[in-house]
């Protein structure tokens, strides 16, 4: 019997989190090892109307969310089949037939390896202080994710293929990555974005749903000076040469899979989730004031007019500075550089409106 699993993590169990935290991060800080994703497998009774092959649904449910948050999209009088619906990451891909994913960016991230691993659909249900992710799939509300939902049990076949971003630790430029990866999928940073979502991960959830990240980069902008920062681009792909593309004190360094990020910052406004590329964005030395109003621009994607800031596209990067620096993606940590960026197409099957 063919299952689709469900999987709740935000709101139902903060462990589970903390397992699938591990099974995608794989760019440990020194003395940390790597644990393995367990197979928290639970079944939640209710019914549905799905496509005629599928028999079972599951969820994560993250922080904030509660089995109620299923209830619209189990509920259905039209369908006789019965479906359960798992709670959990499912063991293989032959286990389940979709997977709900009912949170922010953060679980996301938390999920990714497992999720391209098992490459069944997903539909995100956007439930998190964050909804960067969902909403570059057009996914604004959970409403926009029920009526794709209903759509996908139809048969309509919305269903995309889109790129992930991928990290991997290095030692040097010329050295090959690290066999350890970690998916992002919106935008990874080095630089003054680290240190902002470090303090934004401080805050109360509530406030960081709510400008939490816009209220820690205004106090970080004083504070923050441009770090010696070496971006190089790969040449070829099957030489391995690597020229440098940006050589200088860096406020400020984007990756991007998704044009969005920090609670709507077009950072990367020409994105594109299936085009293979990254695009990247580097924002030289700026005086604080000028980086204070240059700010609000980074809304509307008009930061890139100015002097101090460049962007273009890239397949790879690397990233070299003086000292090791954090990296951090989707908002949360990773590792520390050097590091390789890249991207892996058609990576995960999102279920869109």
């Amino acid at each position: 019997m063919m299952t689709a699993t469900l999987l709740f993590e935000e709101g139902f169990q903060d462990y589970q989190g903390e397992l699938a935290s591990a099974a995608n991060r794989t760019c440990p800080r020194q003395g940390q090892g790597e644990q393995d994703l367990g197979n928290v497998l639970h079944l939640w009774p209710g019914s549905a109307t799905l496509i005629p092959h599928m028999r079972a649904a599951a969820a994560i449910l993250g922080l904030g969310c509660s089995p109620r948050d299923l209830e619209p999209f189990q509920a259905n009088e039209n369908q006789p089949q019965k479906v359960e619906w798992r709670i959990g990451m499912p063991a293989a891909g032959s286990e389940a037939d979709v997977i709900l994913l009912f949170g922010g960016d953060g679980t996301i991230h938390r999920h990714l390896g497992p999720l391209v691993g098992l490459g069944l659909p997903v539909l995100v249900v956007p439930a998190g202080s964050g909804n960067d992710f969902a909403h570059a799939l057009g996914l604004r509300s959970v409403r926009v994710s029920l009526h794709a939902w209903r759509k996908f049990c139809g048969g309509a076949g919305n269903v995309r293929e889109l790129d992930l971003g991928v990290i991997s630790a290095v030692a040097t430029a010329s050295e090959a990555p690290a066999l350890h990866r970690t998916y992002f999928a919106c935008v990874a940073g080095v630089g003054l974005d680290t240190e902002v979502a470090r303090r934004a991960n401080q805050l109360p959830r509530w406030l960081r749903g709510h400008g939490g990240y816009a209220l820690s980069l205004a106090p970080t902008i004083f504070s923050f000076a441009p770090l010696p920062m070496k971006i190089l681009t790969a040449d070829d792909a099957e030489t391995g040469n690597w020229s440098i593309r940006s050589d200088q004190p860096t406020l400020l360094a984007a990756f991007a899979n998704a044009p969005i990020y920090g609670g709507g910052m077009k950072i990367a406004p020409e994105a594109k989730m299936d085009d293979g590329l990254l695009d990247v964005c580097i924002v030289g030395g700026v005086n604080h004031f000028k980086l204070f109003c240059m700010f609000p621009t980074v809304y509307f994607g008009r930061h890139l007019k100015i002097r101090e800031v460049s962007y273009f596209h890239a397949p790879r990067v690397r990233v070299e500075t003086e000292h090791p620096l954090d990296v951090y993606a989707d908002g949360e940590y990773v590792c520390q550089t050097p590091v390789e960026i890249g991207v892996q197409r058609a990576a995960l099957k999102l279920v869109v409106p």
